[in-house]
């Protein structure tokens, strides 16, 4: 290993963090070997040293927070923090020239074909997902660092061997942005002092390491989105991670930029000590709208007062997720930060008079954030990037953003939590089993953004199922036809849906319909509901 010419004195520490750390997987190819180079895993434990132990604290806060509110706590805005939310003075940092226009975002997988097509799809951003839209088996982690250095350094390419076709970028791709693995998560083939390491500092510090020097050579910092943070302490802690990272580098301060994805209802009431934690590296906050239903089911479990109808009728119109979007966007505003809508995960079709349904759900929608104030949105599908940029071009009048733009109204704690009315039916049960399932049935075989009856669905999708699920039988939900929703009920549903997808699927090999429909009725039913479900379904990957 090399000395590290910045810190010298930090050599020792450097040589004892190594002697700690060990990659159990396999080093499947000269680019994976590269990947996880003896510098680079210098690093990787030079984090884990310093942040891993505080890492786990922060995830028991999450435990001890959860468990007021299981026995009848609501949400609510910290008192301590009152005078950092009645100061007007303070703004985040001012925002680089690459990351002001990010009018429409595209979001997908790390497969290597698909971040060539988005770079190349015409969005001002492109945001590749380590996490909802990945399944986190060992080479598709690697491959994934593998795929974003050579982006970032234009190598990239890809020969389709079914056809022959070749994929490059084009001279001005969209401007990418990393998205680690939650803190929630931990990455098994990677050991330190014993213990799997957490999976957000593996994707961080790789991602890094490798494009730190090429993206700065061509004028740009090293950018990341950051998924389901819950509370100012947990941003604070990547904001050290940025501070240690840039001292580790001697690189400029704000060299690293964030976007956060507030995607779990206790960050809505911390939004803005979320900003001010991390006022040096933060440019924007983004609605996680699907994973945030999904935290609302959660954190509110317990709640006879608060159980969602079937999610599928759950729209932004919602009067919670409307109050949820627009103090998103008062927040962001008042301190210099771009809010960015939501996903629209339409997928164009052949038939037409399906399109024409699907561009006007996108333009509705997309409608719908930029006259709310977003300064840009996410599509799942290159196709739909002209259509919600013109869509937001209409509202913008040529300008890059709306930071300018203020929406008017209130919107308290009642609204952030009001509960919603809508259809609780058979339809909608079935409906979650057969995403889930066969969401899930592709995440076990290494899939984790999956085209299921129109539209690209990843792992919030299953969450949101089975939460909706999971409530529904605890509380005995009365469905709108007079019947109790229990788990029989379930259970009989389940097996004659997943009947009908291996009699769809034929005689294709590999499939794990068994394995995904044993574990989404087990997360479904279980007392004790799981945090999340690629926690116990990680455990499954092989």
């Amino acid at each position: 290993m090399k000395s590290n010419p910045n810190h010298p004195e930090q050599d020792a520490q450097t040589q004892d963090n190594l002697g700690k750390i060990q990659v159990t997987g396999s080093l499947f190819s000269d680019q994976a070997k590269e990947i996880l180079s003896e510098d680079a895993l210098a690093f990787v434990a030079a984090l884990c040293d310093r942040f891993a132990r505080k890492r786990d604290a922060l995830l028991s806060a999450r435990k001890e927070t959860q468990t007021q509110m299981d026995d009848g706590a609501l949400p609510q805005f910290r008192e301590d923090t009152a005078p950092l939310r009645d100061d007007p003075a303070w703004k985040v940092a001012p925002i680089p020239d690459d990351l002001l226009d990010r009018r429409v975002e595209i979001t997908g997988p790390i497969d290597r074909k698909m971040v060539i097509n988005a770079l190349n799809s015409g969005a001002n951003v492109f945001m590749c997902c380590f996490e909802d839209a990945s399944s986190p088996t060992w080479e598709n982690m690697v491959n994934g660092q593998i795929n974003m250095r050579d982006a970032n350094n234009g190598s990239i390419a890809f020969t389709d061997p079914k056809n022959g076709k070749h994929y490059q970028l084009v001279d001005k791709p969209a401007t990418l942005i990393h998205r680690p693995r939650g803190l929630h998560l931990e990455e098994a083939h990677i050991v330190f002092d014993g213990k799997p390491i957490p999976a957000a500092l593996m994707d961080f510090g790789l991602y890094f390491f490798h494009n730190y020097q090429s993206r700065k050579q061509r004028g740009q910092g090293v950018y990341f989105y950051l998924p389901k943070l819950e509370s100012m302490e947990e941003a604070a802690w990547w904001e050290a991670v940025f501070d240690f990272t840039e001292s580790y580098f001697t690189a400029e301060s704000g060299t690293i930029r964030a976007t956060v994805l507030i995607e779990t209802l206790p960050a809505v009431f911390q939004m803005e000590e979320i900003l001010y934690a991390m006022r040096k590296h933060i440019v924007g906050m983004n609605c996680g709208r699907w994973d945030y239903i999904f935290s609302y089911i959660k954190t509110l479990k317990n709640h006879t007062d608060r159980i969602l109808p079937d999610r599928h009728a759950i729209g932004m119109d919602q009067p919670f997720l409307d109050a949820y979007s627009k103090r998103l966007i008062q927040t962001c505003h008042r301190r210099g930060a771009l809010a960015i809508g939501g996903m629209s995960a339409f997928i164009p079709s052949k038939d037409p008079d399906e399109m024409a349904r699907v561009t006007q759900k996108v333009i509705e929608d997309k409608r719908r954030e930029a006259t709310n104030g977003h300064d840009g949105t996410w599509v799942a599908h290159p196709h739909l990037v002209t259509l919600a940029r013109d869509t937001f071009d209409q509202y913008l009048d040529g300008a890059t953003n709306q930071r300018c733009f203020m929406p008017d109204g209130t919107y308290d704690a009642a609204l952030l939590l009001q509960p919603c009315q809508g259809p609780k039916d058979e339809n909608g049960v079935r409906k979650n089993i057969r995403i889930a399932v066969l969401y899930m049935e592709a995440w076990l075989r290494g899939i984790g953004c999956v085209p299921i009856y129109g539209m690209m669905e990843d792992a919030a999708t299953a969450e949101i199922s089975r939460a909706n699920i999971w409530q529904w039988l605890k509380h005995q939900v009365s469905l709108d036809d007079g019947r109790t929703f229990t788990t029989e009920m379930f259970k009989q549903w389940l097996n004659q849906e997943v009947a009908d997808m291996k009699a769809a699927a034929g005689n294709e090999e590999k499939r794990k319909f068994e394995e995904a429909s044993a574990m989404f009725y087990s997360l479904s039913t279980d007392k004790d509901f799981a945090d999340f479900l690629t926690i116990p379904c990680y455990e499954k990957l092989e």
